[in-house]
């Protein structure tokens, strides 16, 4: 049994907002717009279609604000909030021997800092993820790429993540599949213990 975790809102729970709002001073007109439109175009940078320096250049300018390329990934990094107890679900798994593989559509600014910050990711095997691969979920190509890198028997893999759509093209695969609610994890605790037992 393998089990192909998402990152955001499964992992680590995130809020864009707060951290990026800290950039904006009070005179910057509509700053929620502002940040609306950089998360717009958050899907095309974790394809990697756009290079780091040109998204942050082009952020900046989008956001009106006076700051360095390091002070904006710093808040873009510290969007992040460890979700305990999925973590001890994965120090479960991974100490009964199942392998753990991340899937998760993410940008080359939080990546490999995540890892760095939260080393427990250490826990798992490989990982699959958007910027490198040049596709995002919920299309079909990233999971086509992570079931050849990963030689990867679809009835035989749990895909956990938080987005109905993703789930829908994990279950059009043949995995079994868990939409995850952070407000409900016990929930997923029943459907694990179901899906270990068969």
């Amino acid at each position: 049994m393998t089990f192909l975790f998402d990152i955001g809102r499964v992992l680590l729970d995130f809020d864009y907002e707060t951290s990026l709002l800290r950039l904006f001073n009070s005179n910057i007109e509509n700053p929620t717009e502002r940040l609306r439109l950089l998360l717009e175009r958050k899907d095309e940078f974790e394809t990697g279609s756009i290079k780091v320096e040109d998204y942050t250049d082009w952020a900046i300018r989008t956001m009106g604000v006076e700051t360095s390329h390091a002070d904006f990934h710093h808040a873009w990094q510290q969007i992040f909030t460890p979700n305990e107890p999925m973590w001890q679900c994965v120090r479960s798994l991974a100490a009964d021997g199942y392998r753990l593989i991340l899937f998760s559509n993410i940008n080359a600014i939080h990546c490999p800092w995540i890892f760095e910050e939260f080393p427990e990711f250490s826990l798992f095997h490989g990982a699959v993820l958007s910027f490198q691969t040049g596709s995002i979920k919920p299309q079909p190509k990233i999971y086509q790429h992570a079931i050849k890198a990963h030689s990867l028997v679809p009835s035989e893999v749990c895909y956990i993540d938080d987005l109905p759509q993703n789930i829908a093209t994990g279950r059009e695969l043949g995995f079994r599949s868990w939409q995850y609610d952070l407000k409900d994890h016990a929930a997923f605790e029943s459907w694990l213990s179901e899906n270990i037992k068969s």
